[in-house]
């Protein structure tokens, strides 16, 4: 019983990261260029893992090409996520 109980669990803990990982998986976050000091909030599709280490390095190499600075990713999010963010991030939406 308790084994199953076990594996149940396991289960559960595992099922939202199992779900990101399946579906496209989208991060927001802030970046900054310098003289003139600018900064904007975005919202971008990742291409590779679903969690904020990876995400963290595939928006900075992707802003840098652009002359932007990362200064955090917010979150890492789903589909379901990107309506609420849309009008915060206005022309960085999807933008990189």
């Amino acid at each position: 019983m308790k084994q199953i109980f076990a594996i149940l669990l396991s289960a559960l803990v595992l099922l939202p990261v199992v779900a990101l990982a399946d579906g496209p998986c989208y991060a927001d976050y802030k970046a900054k260029q310098d003289s003139p000091l600018r900064l904007h909030y975005g919202v971008m599709k990742l291409d590779g893992a679903c969690d904020r280490s990876s995400a963290r390095s595939e928006v900075a190499a992707r802003l840098s090409r652009e002359g932007w600075v990362l200064l955090n990713v917010l979150s890492v999010f789903d589909r379901d996520g990107l309506s609420e963010r849309k009008d915060s991030a206005g022309r960085y939406y999807l933008r990189f």
